[in-house]
């Protein structure tokens, strides 16, 4: 299996009001770095897994609603914990939204998964993998 990843980064605030959750019930603020890594089984006629470019392009662009914000007051997620897992989730769905459209151009569609993995610190990580819906590797 190839595999291409791309990079960016999101600095948010939010809380996680659950007890659950020791001290990070209060409101503190992250700053994730954000890899996004395409699977392919075959290289496309160009000799790639997809363009690289175009890729980053979606996620900063997917990324872009996040930064810099109070997730507690982001609407689409009111009432959700907005922990790291849940956000690897809404990445991968977006990512997967711009995959449908097209954005990451031709042979996007020949794509077999994407992982997303959202490092929090340099000691904890986590991500969410699976394969795209719709897609026929």
């Amino acid at each position: 299996m190839y595999a291409v990843e791309v990079r960016e980064a999101i600095m948010i605030a939010h809380s996680l009001p659950d007890p659950f959750f020791g001290p990070a019930q209060n409101k503190h603020g992250a700053t994730f770095v954000v890899d996004v890594a395409f699977f392919a089984e075959a290289l496309s006629e160009q000799n790639v897994v997809v363009d690289i470019g175009r890729a980053g392009d979606a996620l900063k662009a997917l990324l872009k609603p996040l930064s810099y914000k109070d997730l507690d007051e982001v609407e689409a997620f009111a009432g959700t914990l907005t922990t790291t897992e849940f956000l690897c989730r809404h990445i991968f769905d977006g990512m997967c939204a711009a995959i449908a459209r097209g954005d990451l151009g031709p042979g996007s569609e020949r794509l077999a998964k994407l992982r997303v993995t959202l490092g929090e610190t340099h000691l904890a990580r986590a991500w969410f993998e699976g394969p795209i819906p719709g897609n026929k590797p």
